[in-house]
């Protein structure tokens, strides 16, 4: 059986599939028209970040499974996937510590000013420690908007490594809380009371452009965004208004909505902004379980076992 990988993963992916007896197929090329053309014979696509579009779904005569090497799934056509019957996995335990440490790290990086001093020492101006302070996390409120696997480990590491009290919101009530989260039911509570709010959502039609002008005018002068889930969440032309305006105080974003951004895009140009080119899950560590996870749910589906990590159809 052939598996179909159009980007590159992990030899651990790879050589997983390669000793169970797989013929894996690696393209150089990830657009449509190529997936397409190469995935008429094969019985499984092991997707990273191409688009799997319904064409290429149809095209897959043979296609039993898409395994996403990664949790977001917004890539996948998950509809006209299961309609064609499908099978759909993903890896939600590989890089979920990644990507919290990234957010932390970008939240350290902000807060106290590490590009504007580096920038500084190497143009010879010592003297911005007398003119640009750190800002503490002890005793700050993170404000976790999505609070799954990401945004829990996110809110330990916090809150017993830096002291902060945390505070979150998400649309189901979570199970197992922790008795230091407050669970907020509106978001505008959490945007009047957060020091910091980290955004761990999917995109998708009830998230897209949800962090705009209205809840930025709802967040402290003080506060600071941080993204590292998906960049459709945030209207970025409201938040350059609010950047430009001192509406926030700053962000600090691994994920944007067009990736590699456009040089026309108007946050390259804003104050108090650090960027990260989405690379929160890319230790690694993080990729070698991508990609193992992902090639176990590719051999799982084929062989009839039981899957463990399906994605399944909402009810």
């Amino acid at each position: 059986m052939k598996v179909l990988i159009p980007q590159d993963i992990s030899d651990v992916g790879k050589d997983y599939l390669i000793n169970k007896g797989y013929e894996i197929k690696v393209l150089n090329k990830s657009d449509e028209e190529t997936i397409c053309d190469e995935i008429v014979d094969c019985d499984a696509l092991l997707i990273r970040t191409a688009k799997v579009s319904k064409k290429i779904l149809e095209a897959g005569k043979k296609l039993k499974v898409v395994a996403r090497h990664g949790v977001g799934l917004d890539n996948i056509d998950l509809e006209s996937a299961w309609k064609l019957g499908i099978k759909v996995t993903n890896a939600p335990e590989s890089n979920a510590n990644c990507v919290a440490e990234h957010t932390v790290a970008l939240m350290m990086a902000i807060s106290h000013h590490l590009i504007n001093y580096h920038d500084s020492v190497i143009n010879g101006d010592w003297e911005i420690r007398n003119r640009l302070k750190l800002i503490d996390l002890d005793q700050k409120i993170i404000g976790i908007i999505g609070f799954g696997k990401i945004g829990r480990l996110v809110a330990e590491k916090l809150h017993y490594g830096f002291g902060m009290r945390v505070i979150a919101y998400n649309r189901s009530y979570p199970k197992d809380l922790a008795e230091y989260v407050e669970m907020k039911s509106e978001l505008e509570s959490l945007y009047k009371e957060a020091d910091f709010i980290s955004i761990h959502l999917p995109a998708n039609d009830q998230t897209k452009n949800s962090i705009n002008l209205q809840a930025f005018k709802q967040m402290k002068q003080s506060a600071f965004l941080v993204n590292t889930g998906r960049g459709e969440v945030i209207d970025e032309n409201d938040l350059c208004q609010a950047l430009n305006q001192g509406l926030i105080a700053g962000a600090a974003l691994d994920v944007l909505a067009d990736e590699p951004p456009d040089a026309n895009n108007c946050l390259l140009n804003c104050p108090n902004v650090i960027f990260s080119p989405h690379c929160a899950a890319l230790s690694q560590l993080a990729l070698d379980k991508m990609a193992l996870h992902a090639a176990m749910g590719v051999d799982e589906v084929l062989n009839g076992k039981e899957v463990s990590w399906p994605v399944l159809k909402k009810k």
